[in-house]
C-alpha cells in the first residue's frame, strides 16, 4: 500500500490528524521535499521526527541530479514504486496530494498498472491558502495552472488563459518562471497594466506575503518555491478579442432581430466573390512585404479580412445546422495531424519531396476521395486559369503523360506559335484563334513547370514590372505637363527604356 499523505500549505498546525497517524506509525516515509515548512517549523510533525516516530527519506536530491522537471518527477515516481514493491510506504507531499501535485498525477496510474493500491490522505491545498491570503471567494470558472507548463512562444495562448475567469498559477518559483508567465498572459490578451497578485508563503506562519503588481512588473522582485500568482477575472471590455470573439461578433451581426441588414441578406453564393477578393488582397500584401515596401500591419489586417470570410460562411452553416466553428477547427487539425505522420507519428522522411509523396498518398485514401475515377477529379473549376492549368499538368505527369525533356516542350511551344500564326494569317474564326492561343498558353505552363516556375506568379510579377514601367512613362509625361496620350510611341519607348535602366541600377 502507498499512503499518499498531504502536508497542507505549510502551517504545521493544519496537518490533518489522519496524516500524522500515518506518518507517526513507523512506516518508511518518502518526502518529495523537506524544504516544505511543515517539516521545519515547530509543530506535531517536527515532534514526530524528534521522537523517532517518523523515519523519512528526502527526495530533494532528484532535483539536483535530473536535467528537467519532467525527468525529476519520473525519477521520484520510480523511487516510490520501488520502495512500495517491498511493502507499505508513506509518500508525503506539500498541500493536497490531488491538487497541483504532478508526481501524484503520475504515480496513481503507474501504481494501478503495478497492482499496488494507493490511499490518498488529503489536507488543505495551496489553493485554500492563497484564497485565504488574498481574501477572495470563488464560485465558478477558477483555473488552477502550473506556471512551468506555460510557453510564451506558443503560436496560440493556452485556452485556459483566455477564459477571462480567475486564474491561480503555482510554481512561479523564479524570475524566469515569472517572466514566462507574464509573457504568456500578455499574449493571451491581458493588458500590461492589469493588476495581479503575487502570494508568497501562503498559509505559512510568519512567512506569508501578498503583493499586488501590474502585470508588466511581475518578474521584478523575489520569488521562491512557495510563490503563487493570483490573476483576477478579466472584464469582457478589457479582453483582447480572439477567434471566439470573432465568432460571437459574426453571430451578433446575423441576429435575426437585431443584426445588420446587409449581413442578414448574404448567402454562401453571394459571398463567393469576397473570398476570392480577400485572398488576392492577402497575396498583394505579401508581395509588398517581399519587395521591402510593405507594412506587416497591412498583412495582419488583410488576413483578418480573409478570416472574416471563414467566420461568415461558418456562421451560415451553423444556422443551417450543418457545422460550426468548432467543427471547422477540428476538421483541419485532424487533417493536419493525419497528413503529417512524420511529425505526429513514427514515419520517417528524407526530404520535402517525400513529405509531398506521403501527403498525396494519404489524401487519396481519405473519405470522399474514393469516388473519384480520374486523376483530374478534384481540381477546382473556379481556380484562375493558369493555376488550374499548372495543377492539371502536374497531375497527368504522375502517370507518365510527359515530354522526355525540356527540349521537347520548347519544340511544342514553337509548334503552337506556328499554328497560331497560321490561323491569324488565314483569317479564321475568333474561336479557332482562341483555341490555338489556349494551346500555346497551356504549353507555356508546362514549360514553366519543367523549370520549377509558377506561371501564375511569373505573370503576376511581369504585370507588376509592366505597371511600374508604365507609371514611369506617366510621370515623364507629367514632368512635361503633357497628358500621357499625347506622347508618341517613340517617346513612350524612350521612357520605357529609362525605367528598365532604373530597375537595373537598383
Amino acid at each position: 500500500m502507498i499512503y499518499i499523505v498531504g502536508l497542507g500549505p505549510g502551517d504545521p498546525q493544519r496537518i490533518p490528524a489522519q496524516a500524522l497517524v500515518v506518518l507517526g506509525s513507523g512506516l518508511p516515509t518518502l518526502a518529495r521535499t523537506l524544504r516544505h515548512p511543515a517539516w521545519t517549523l515547530p509543530g506535531p510533525l517536527a515532534d514526530l521526527l524528534a521522537q523517532g516516530h517518523c523515519v523519512v527519506t528526502a527526495l530533494d536530491d532528484e532535483y539536483e541530479t535530473n536535467e528537467t522537471f519532467d525527468d525529476t518527477y519520473d525519477a521520484i515516481v520510480a523511487r516510490v514504486l520501488r520502495v512500495a514493491a517491498g511493502g507499505d510506504v508513506a509518500y508525503a507531499v506539500p498541500g493536497h496530494p490531488l491538487v497541483g501535485e504532478t508526481t501524484v498525477a503520475r504515480l496513481l496510474p503507474q501504481a494501478r498498472v503495478a497492482g499496488i493500491p494507493c490511499k490518498v490522505i488529503g489536507a488543505p491545498s495551496f489553493v485554500d491558502a492563497v484564497l485565504e491570503a488574498i481574501g477572495e471567494a470563488v464560485t465558478a470558472d477558477l483555473h488552477v495552472l502550473d506556471a512551468l507548463a506555460l510557453n510564451p512562444d506558443d503560436a496560440a495562448p493556452a485556452p485556459s488563459l483566455r477564459t477571462g475567469g480567475p486564474l491561480l498559477l503555482y510554481q512561479v518559483h523564479s524570475r524566469d518562471a515569472a517572466s514566462a508567465t507574464k509573457l504568456a498572459l500578455m499574449r493571451a490578451g491581458y493588458p500590461d497594466e492589469f493588476e495581479v497578485t503575487l502570494v508568497r508563503g501562503a498559509g505559512v506562519p510568519g512567512a506569508e506575503s501578498v503583493r499586488a503588481v501590474p502585470l508588466f512588473a511581475l518578474d521584478r522582485g523575489d520569488m521562491d518555491h512557495l510563490t503563487s500568482l493570483w490573476v483576477p477575472p478579466l472584464a469582457e471590455a478589457e479582453r483582447r478579442p480572439g477567434f471566439d470573439g470573432l465568432v460571437r461578433v459574426m453571430a451578433r451581426l446575423r441576429d435575426p432581430l437585431n443584426g445588420c441588414p446587409w449581413d442578414l441578406k448574404q448567402t454562401h453564393a453571394s459571398l463567393k466573390r469576397y473570398v476570392i477578393e480577400e485572398a488576392y488582397e492577402v497575396v498583394e500584401a505579401i508581395d509588398r512585404i517581399d519587395t521591402d515596401s510593405g507594412d506587416p500591419d497591412l498583412l495582419c489586417e488583410e488576413l483578418g479580412d480573409l478570416l472574416l470570410q471563414v467566420a461568415f460562411h461558418t456562421q451560415l452553416a451553423s444556422e443551417e445546422g450543418f457545422f460550426d466553428a468548432e467543427d471547422v477547427c477540428a476538421t483541419i487539425v485532424e487533417k493536419l495531424v493525419r497528413r503529417h505522420p512524420h511529425i505526429f507519428g513514427d514515419v520517417e522522411v528524407r526530404d520535402a519531396e517525400e513529405v509531398l509523396t506521403n501527403w498525396n498518398a494519404i489524401k487519396a485514401g481519405e473519405k470522399g476521395k474514393e469516388e473519384r475515377t480520374s486523376i483530374l477529379d478534384g481540381v477546382p473549376q473556379g481556380m484562375p486559369a493558369l493555376m488550374r492549368a499548372l495543377e492539371v499538368s502536374r497531375r497527368v505527369v504522375k502517370v507518365g503523360f510527359e515530354w522526355p525533356d525540356i527540349g521537347g516542350v520548347l519544340d511544342k511551344v514553337e509548334e503552337e506559335i506556328a499554328e497560331l500564326r497560321a490561323e491569324v494569317r488565314a483569317g479564321t474564326s475568333r474561336d479557332r484563334i482562341a483555341s490555338e492561343l489556349g494551346d500555346l498558353l497551356f504549353t507555356l505552363v508546362n514549360f514553366a513547370r519543367h523549370l520549377g516556375i509558377d506561371p501564375e506568379e511569373a505573370l503576376r510579377e511581369q504585370v507588376t514590372r509592366f505597371s511600374r514601367r508604365f507609371h514611369y512613362i506617366e510621370e515623364g509625361a507629367r514632368d512635361q505637363s503633357r497628358p500621357v496620350e499625347s506622347l508618341s510611341l517613340e517617346e513612350m519607348e524612350t521612357f520605357w527604356a529609362r525605367a528598365k535602366q532604373e530597375e537595373t541600377r537598383k
